[in-house]
């Protein structure tokens, strides 16, 4: 009956620990003894090494001793994850055995939910406040549908606070570091009355930035965020408890430092009108026109309501939360006043989740749930011209620089006066587009575990999750550039054709041999000079969705399932093996370059209107200039995982080891072409390996941990990705080798209660590719010249933790100074120019605390 209560257990509040952490007044307790970890939650109990799943957990005192403050540090310590945070505060990416998406386009679910005392965040930007008051953060490798009603198709991030006590106490913390760090957080709990408790906490993290707007003499990639919190803790009878939690936080920080790994033509251009840029990535310098904006405004609130009467107790969870991001940033990198993009974001979000589970005596046990989500989406953004992107585009297109910086008639008047355009309008409108975006999802599940135990001690495991998912869309951008809405073939044809081909109609009505004859002239760029200006067209025009042909919807639903069987050996020892399954619905590519998919629409030789085939979007009267196929969505992720493992604990030693084979079908790849981004499904994509998790501790005070996993991903099936057929390659960015090991002694000052704790820990990650190549870059070399990143971070900390709750503590992350790129990028409409994202550099620091 071990099992069954803890997978019951699990799905009630999600409580696995792994160190010793804090009392919670008789509904959670847990004891360490011989290095096992006992969980009481609910009156069910099970420790870590009997759990029949793969999961790392992180205490909140590993998490202070570590100065982990929010998720994105919390990879240095669980090999399985990996955090990304790129081109926003807010835009950062979570994977879990090689498998992520969902930055940087909020249409876009992430493969790995993220869920905060049993709240789904359905966008990573909701989830990035510092985390004051932590228990404890779990992390459950693959598929997880049996036990969370929003289903994650590549695994789960659980982050469990503590709630309120009876008992008055709480803590104040202080910290000091490098760049001028101040973190201040504060907590405090105690009874109302003999029924009602509660918690306020919060905190407040200031530092400089590292790194140096040269040009404008200001800093970037700063901290400036805080959050405060409150709860309710209602007791309101013996089998009746409320759990009420309010929060708010906000960022408001200068972000993100992006340095020129490869100089291309365009530098030299730039560098005419006065842009500079620095190619030496480490430098952290940066040079912008002006100081990018990330604000991100995080609030909401839940209540929890647990009724146990014995046999069957049921919990009730309800949840609303809004998310406000706003960003504005420099996009060309450069400080040539060339483009700058602003995304003005809101998401709101409403979950009701409710559970039944049993605790029976008998052989069989079960939990039962329902989930329902609701949650709408807007969002307008924009690109602005910048008053030296006419400059550098007339240099790149030939211009004679004297007469192009001396402000004399150039290429693009010659180009304007030929197509009959205004003089001087080309890249000079304040914006290049403008945009306004929506998404409503509607998602319902029923999801539940049965267990059997027929024997003492082994477990049979079934369980499913049926869900129905619902998006309705709408997109509309406006383009401003002339040039953008003209198609070259097509006006050559109305120039060639003296004019008497003016419409597609007019030119399929002429003779075949006659179209043929008009369409090779057009598409030769040796007779037709204006296919040259191509490459200037960055933005056509858009087709609005909805339309006549494209409804702006998906559906999808799906059921997914798991089958278990876990032994206990022996006490110490306990074996399971799983197949589960998972899914994740579409996801919508909400931005100005979602374009419609090419059984609605395909386009002519260089994207000719006139010589286009006939096709619904054409037919209906819908197709614009310049229009190409694309994605408006990519269809549903279907995950699948072979999994055995192993979880074995002596006196001093456990032993944590699991081996997986993990596929998911329709995996939803995102990527950036250098002008904006393809969303598309690969066909199969898998990952091979296996986590293994070490505690040993060979004497009193003294703990070593080692953790390692080791993946071996493969492109099974992906012949539509951006860089052509990735079939049979291996995936980018995924290393073959993550481990994080640490060693912690506490020494014991006799029996006064005073310790002094020294903890250093190590994180790696084998050399790798960063991605599978740059559509532009790389696809003009032959797809040559990758670019790789290993990881090397030692940090430490050593704190006095006096018997009357003060501590004084010194700490430092990334000691030996460690660089690596952490990803590439075509530069903006810089053809043959990579930027990059340089990792932080060392930070240190002292901290204060005191627990009462």
């Amino acid at each position: 009956m071990k099992i069954a209560r803890f997978l019951a257990a699990t799905a009630l509040g999600g409580v696995i620990s792994a160190t010793p952490a804090y009392a919670q007044e008789a509904q959670e307790q847990e004891t360490f003894d011989d290095n096992v970890i006992i969980v009481t939650a609910t009156k069910r109990e099970q420790t870590l090494q009997e759990i029949p799943i793969s999961v790392s957990v992180t205490t909140g005192e590993t998490l202070e001793a570590a100065q982990i403050r929010d998720v994105l540090d919390l990879q240095t310590v669980t090999p399985s994850l990996r955090v990304s945070q790129l081109q926003t505060s807010s835009a950062s990416t979570f994977i879990i055995r090689g498998f992520g998406n969902g930055d940087n386009n909020f249409g876009i679910e992430p493969s790995v939910g993220v869920f905060i005392d049993g709240v789904f965040r359905s966008r990573s930007a909701a989830a990035l406040s510092d985390l004051p008051n932590v228990q404890r953060i779990e992390v459950l490798n693959g598929p997880q549908s049996t036990l969370f009603g929003k289903n994650a198709s590549a695994g789960v991030i659980s982050v469990v606070t503590r709630e309120p006590q009876f008992e008055f106490g709480g803590s104040l913390e202080a910290s000091y570091g490098n760049f001028n760090a101040v973190v201040l957080k504060a907590d405090v709990t105690g009874p109302i009355t003999e029924n009602i408790a509660f918690s306020v906490d919060g905190s407040y993290n200031r530092r400089d930035g590292y790194a140096t707007i040269v040009n404008l003499d200001e800093e970037q990639n700063d901290r400036n965020r805080w959050s405060a919190r409150g709860q309710l803790l209602i007791e309101a009878t013996p089998d009746l408890r409320i759990r009420a939690i309010a929060d708010y936080s906000r960022i408001d920080e200068v972000c993100c430092q992006v340095g020129t790994v490869v100089s291309g033509p365009a530098t030299a251009a730039i560098n005419a009108v006065g842009g500079q840029l620095d190619t030496d990535l480490f430098s952290y310098n940066a040079f912008l026109n002006f100081v990018p904006t990330n604000e991100v405004d995080n609030y909401g609130g839940s209540v929890q309501i647990d009724w146990d009467t014995g046999p069957i107790s049921v919990t009730s969870i309800t949840s609303y939360r809004e998310l406000k991001n706003f960003f504005l940033s420099d996009i060309d990198y450069t400080s040539a006043s060339l483009a700058t993009e602003t995304r003005d974001q809101d998401v709101e979000t409403f979950t009701q989740e409710i559970r039944i589970a049993s605790d029976f005596d008998g052989p069989i046990n079960f939990l039962l749930g329902g989930y329902y989500f609701d949650e709408s989406i807007s969002q307008d953004s924009a690109i602005q011209n910048g008053s030296d992107i006419r400059d550098v585009f007339e240099l790149l297109a030939g211009g004679d620089p004297a007469d192009v910086l001396a402000g004399l008639p150039s290429v693009f008047n010659g180009v304007e006066a030929a197509l009959g355009l205004p003089q001087e309008s080309i890249f000079n409108t304040p914006l290049l587009t403008s945009e306004q975006f929506s998404m409503d999802n509607t998602s319902w599940s029923i999801f539940g575990t049965v267990d059997f135990e027929p024997l003492d001690g082994l477990v049979f495991t079934g369980g499913f999750n049926y869900t129905d998912d619902s998006k309705d869309f709408a997109l509309a951008q406006q383009s401003f550039d002339p040039l953008g809405q003209i198609n070259l073939v097509d006006a050559f044809i109305v120039g060639a054709s003296g004019g008497t081909v003016t419409t597609r109609d007019q030119f399929q009505a002429l003779p075949a041999a006659n179209q043929a004859a008009l369409l090779a002239a057009a598409t030769d760029p040796a007779v037709n000079q204006l296919l040259g200006l191509a490459a200037f067209q960055f933005q056509p025009p858009f087709v609005t969705i909805p339309n006549a042909v494209e409804d702006g919807r998906t559906n999808d639903d799906k059921f997914t399932y798991l089958l278990r069987a876990s032994y206990e050996i022996s006490p110490e020892i306990n074996v399971y093996a799983s197949y589960a399954t998972g899914f994740k619905a579409s996801s919508v590519n909400l931005s100005r370059d979602s374009r419609p998919s090419n059984t609605d629409f395909i386009a002519g030789p260089g994207n000719s209107t006139f010589a286009a085939p006939s096709s619904p979007i054409l037919d209906a009267g819908l197709a614009v200039p310049n229009l190409v196929t694309g994605s408006r969505f990519a269809g549903p992720e279907e995950a699948e995982v072979y999994e055995v493992g192993l979880k074995a604990n002596w006196p001093g030693l456990s032993v944590n080891l699991a081996l997986f084979d993990q596929t998911i079908e329709g995996f939803q790849s995102f990527a950036f072409t250098g002008t904006g981004f393809a969303l598309r499904n690969a066909g199969e994509q898998s990952v091979r390996g296996f986590e293994l998790d070490v505690n040993v501790q060979p004497t009193d005070g003294l703990v070593f941990t080692f953790a390692a996993t080791h993946l071996d991903p493969l492109f099974d099936d992906f012949p539509g990705s951006v860089l052509g057929d990735l079939t049979g390659e291996r995936p980018g960015g995924i290393p073959a080798w993550s481990i994080a090991t640490s060693a912690t002694y506490t020494h014991e000052f006799g029996a006064s209660g005073n310790r002094l704790i020294t903890r250093v820990d190590y994180n790696h990650e084998s050399n790798t590719d960063i991605n599978n190549g740059l559509p532009e870059f790389n696809a003009n070399l032959g797809n040559t010249q990758i670019f790789r990143r290993e990881v090397n971070l030692l940090n430490a900390s050593m704190t006095l933790a006096l018997d009357n709750g003060l501590e004084v503590g010194i700490w430092g992350r990334n000691l030996t100074d460690d660089q690596r790129l952490l990803t590439v990028f075509d530069g903006v409409a810089q053809s043959g120019t990579v930027s990059g994202y340089p990792s932080a550099p060392r930070t240190y620091g002292g901290v204060v605390r005191f627990k009462f």
